[in-house]
């Protein structure tokens, strides 16, 4: 089995998240700046953790459609097939993880100014997590 990694992609911070090595369990790992050198940088966890799939989340709207911000998360999936061509990325849709990581960090005890940190984690870790569930369930993992 591979290990997957799941990006919440935001405009300020970037959540990551690992699974284990049998694609089952997703775990919080890093958030990072979003800054030019991301891409870099999320090259070098990837070898470093030795992932064979990335699943980036994609910020549909609540009807379904593709705005903005989904176009740039479908230009830096691009970006991320173009400097690691045999990465399997996909892309998963991601309404509501961020509401879902912020109940989560609530439930746990901690506040907002404490959640903020790993808040954009806790997200690519529901994103993962669900996208390792779905594979599961229709025999793909």
């Amino acid at each position: 089995m591979k290990r997957w990694l799941g990006i919440d992609l935001g405009q300020a911070r970037i959540g990551l998240a690992i699974s284990d090595q049998l694609g089952a369990l997703a775990h919080p790992l890093r958030t990072l700046a979003n800054s030019p050198q991301v891409l870099d940088e999320i090259c070098a966890v990837v070898t470093a953790e030795g992932v064979g799939g990335v699943v980036l989340g994609l910020p549909k709207n609540m009807d379904g459609s593709l705005g903005p911000a989904a176009t740039k998360a479908k230009a830096f999936a691009d970006q991320l097939r173009a400097k690691l061509p045999a990465l399997q990325v996909v892309l998963w849709d991601e309404r509501l993880t961020t509401m879902e990581a912020q109940r989560a960090l609530h439930a746990a005890g901690r506040n907002t100014k404490q959640s903020r940190k790993v808040i954009d984690q806790v997200a690519a870790q529901i994103l993962l997590q669900n996208y390792l569930d779905a594979q599961a369930l229709s025999g793909n993992i």
